[in-house]
């Protein structure tokens, strides 16, 4: 049986944090940012956890991290 694969994709989207929990960052803020305010800007800029359900999955992808 080979070994299962990191998903490199999920692995660069994703972060374990020490205490299990998965860390992601936050969408719209690639570009368009002169419409957006200041206080959404700074919103976007904190990292947020993943939700319980999605988080099963993802851990799946990112196993071998």
């Amino acid at each position: 049986m080979p070994k299962m694969k990191t998903n490199r994709s999920a692995a660069k989207r994703f972060k374990m944090t020490s205490s299990g929990k998965i860390k992601r960052e936050k969408s719209h803020r690639s570009h368009i940012l002169t419409k957006k305010s200041a206080k959404r800007k700074r919103k976007l800029r904190t990292p947020t956890l993943v939700a319980s359900g999605d988080a099963k999955k993802i851990k799946k992808l990112i196993q071998n991290l």
